[in-house]
C-alpha cells in the first residue's frame, strides 16, 4: 500500500526512535500533541514504547466535540425538542453529555436528529423538508470550517429559507497560546496538527517560538511522521533554536489553502469562544458574518447565551485532561464507570478524544 506502508516501516521507526534517544536531554521534556488524531495514532501504534521515559507526550484539546461547551449541547437539545425542528449533526455529537441529557437520548424520545457526513447534505435535507426548520450543529476546527462556510454560501445562492447553523467552530492557534500561558503545563513544544495546518499553513504558529520560545513542528499522522516530528522538536530544544518546522511538507505549505481561507472569511467573523473546561479564549471562535444573520440559529431562536462552565461531573477528570493537566489513566472512572459504550465524560465519546484513544489502544 504505497504512501501507507512506507510510513509504517518498523525498521525506520526504530532508527528514528534511536536518534530521539540519542539527543534526548536529561530531565523531563513536555510536548503536547494538539490534534486528536495524533493522540489516536500515538496510542494505536504503541509509539510510547519506542521513546525515552523522560519524553512526556501530553494530549491537548484537539477533539472539537469534546471542547463544545455544556451549554452548547443544552441549546442543541432545546432546539431538538421543537416540533418543527430537525437537528443535523456529525455522529460524534450524539453522545456528548449536556447538563441533563444528550442528543442520543432526545432521539430515543422521538426528537428528529439526522446524522450527516458532510454539511452540504443539509441543503438537500432542507429542500426535502420545506415545512421543517433544519438546524446544523456547526462543530469543528479550521479543517471543517471551509465546508460549512461553502454550505452557507450555497444556501444563500439557492435561497434556502429553512436552514440554520448553530456555531461552535473553534480556532486552534489561540487555544495553543492559552495553553502556553498556563505555567502548570511547563510546555517545551507543540506537535502541531496536520489537517488544520493544511488549511491555515505554517505562518499562524510563528508566535509560538517568537513570543514563548517554545518548539513547534507540524507533523503528519503516520508513525514515521509522528516520530520524525518529535525528533525535530527535540533537536530545536537541544540547540535552543525554537522555530516553526514543517515535517508534513507533502500536504502543508507556508500559506495554506488560500481558497478555503477566502471562503471562511466570507461566511464567518472571528470572535471570542467558550471551550468546555477551558473557558473563554479570545478570538478563538467563528460566528456567522452579519450578512448571514438569517442563517444564524443563535440569533433566530430564543436560546441562552453560552457562558464559561466547568464539567458538572465531580469525579470525571475530563476537565484536567482537556487542559493537558491529567492523563486518562489518572481518572478514577476510566475503564470502570466510563467506557466508549457508556461514556461519562466527553473525552470518551469521540474517536478524537484522549480517553477513547487510551481505552481502545492501551
Amino acid at each position: 500500500m504505497k504512501y501507507v506502508d512506507e510510513f509504517r516501516n518498523l525498521r525506520l521507526a526504530k532508527r528514528i526512535a534511536a536518534q530521539i534517544r540519542r539527543i534526548m536531554p536529561a530531565g523531563r521534556i513536555n510536548l503536547m500533541e494538539v490534534c486528536g488524531t495524533h493522540t489516536q495514532n500515538f496510542c494505536r501504534f504503541g509509539l510510547d514504547k519506542l521513546l525515552p521515559k523522560g519524553l512526556r507526550l501530553i494530549s491537548g484539546p484537539g477533539c472539537p466535540v469534546c471542547v463544545s461547551p455544556v451549554e452548547y449541547i443544552d441549546n442543541a437539545i432545546f432546539l431538538a425538542r421543537e416540533k418543527q425542528a430537525i437537528i443535523a449533526t456529525f455522529g460524534d455529537m450524539l453522545r456528548i453529555p449536556g447538563s441533563k441529557s444528550s442528543l442520543e437520548q432526545e432521539r430515543a424520545n422521538s426528537a428528529r436528529v439526522e446524522i450527516v457526513y458532510s454539511p452540504l447534505e443539509t441543503i438537500n435535507l432542507a429542500k426535502k423538508n420545506p415545512g421543517k426548520r433544519i438546524i446544523f450543529l456547526a462543530v469543528g476546527f479550521e479543517t471543517t470550517a471551509p465546508t460549512i462556510a461553502a454550505t452557507i454560501l450555497q444556501a444563500r445562492k439557492e435561497k434556502i429559507k429553512n436552514l440554520f447553523f448553530l456555531s461552535s467552530l473553534k480556532l486552534i492557534p489561540p487555544a495553543m497560546e492559552y495553553l502556553l500561558k498556563d505555567k502548570r503545563l511547563k510546555l517545551n513544544g507543540f506537535l502541531c496538527p496536520g489537517h488544520v495546518s493544511a488549511i491555515i499553513g505554517t505562518r499562524p504558529y510563528a508566535f509560538i517560538p517568537k513570543k514563548f520560545k517554545a518548539a513547534c513542528c507540524i507533523a503528519g499522522f503516520e508513525p514515521l511522521d509522528i516520530l520524525e516530528g518529535l525528533y525535530l522538536l527535540l533537536r530545536q530544544i537541544v540547540e535552543n533554536k525554537p522555530r516553526v518546522e514543517n515535517q508534513y511538507r507533502r500536504v502543508v505549505t507556508a500559506q495554506g489553502n488560500i481558497q478555503a481561507q477566502k471562503i471562511m472569511r466570507k461566511a464567518f467573523v472571528q470572535s471570542d469562544s467558550i471551550w468546555r473546561s477551558l473557558g473563554r479564549i479570545p478570538d478563538s471562535g467563528l460566528n456567522l458574518a452579519k450578512e448571514f444573520t438569517d442563517f444564524d440559529a443563535q440569533k433566530i431562536f430564543k436560546i441562552r447565551r453560552i457562558t464559561p462552565n466547568a464539567l458538572r461531573l465531580t469525579k470525571c477528570k475530563c476537565s484536567d485532561i482537556l487542559r493537558g493537566l491529567a492523563s486518562p489513566l489518572d481518572c478514577p472512572l476510566f475503564k470502570n464507570a466510563c467506557r466508549p459504550e457508556q461514556p461519562v465524560g466527553p473525552c470518551m465519546v469521540s474517536r478524537e478524544g484522549a480517553c477513547n484513544a487510551y481505552y481502545r489502544y492501551r
